[in-house]
């Protein structure tokens, strides 16, 4: 569970970032949950774009997106989901102190 400082450091890194997948109409399937995974293990900080034509709500989603790749939630801006999850073996943030 990230700590609220912890989550505000994590919105800051995440700022500069554009988002690396949209979820639109589709289902999320496995190949999505595999791609964040890889996009996960490689940056640790991915955003998400939720397009207006998502089926589900967007905590469905966001819920969904937590739960197969085993990421954090950091936080939510307009329709972006941004998550974290330390990679295993490209560890580059470093968290502050709890």
């Amino acid at each position: 569970m990230l700590s609220p400082k912890n989550r505000a450091y994590l919105k800051g890194l995440a700022n500069h970032l554009k988002p690396s997948l949209n979820i639109g109409k589709g289902d999320i399937d496995q190949t999505l949950l595999e791609v964040l995974d890889k996009a996960l293990e490689a940056h640790e900080l991915v955003k998400v774009r939720v397009l207006e034509t998502a089926s589900s709500t967007f905590e469905e989603i966001s819920d969904s997106l937590c739960e197969g790749t085993g990421a954090q939630f950091v936080g939510k801006t307009g329709h972006i989901i941004t998550l974290y999850r330390e990679s295993k073996k490209n560890k580059t943030i470093v968290l502050p102190h709890k």
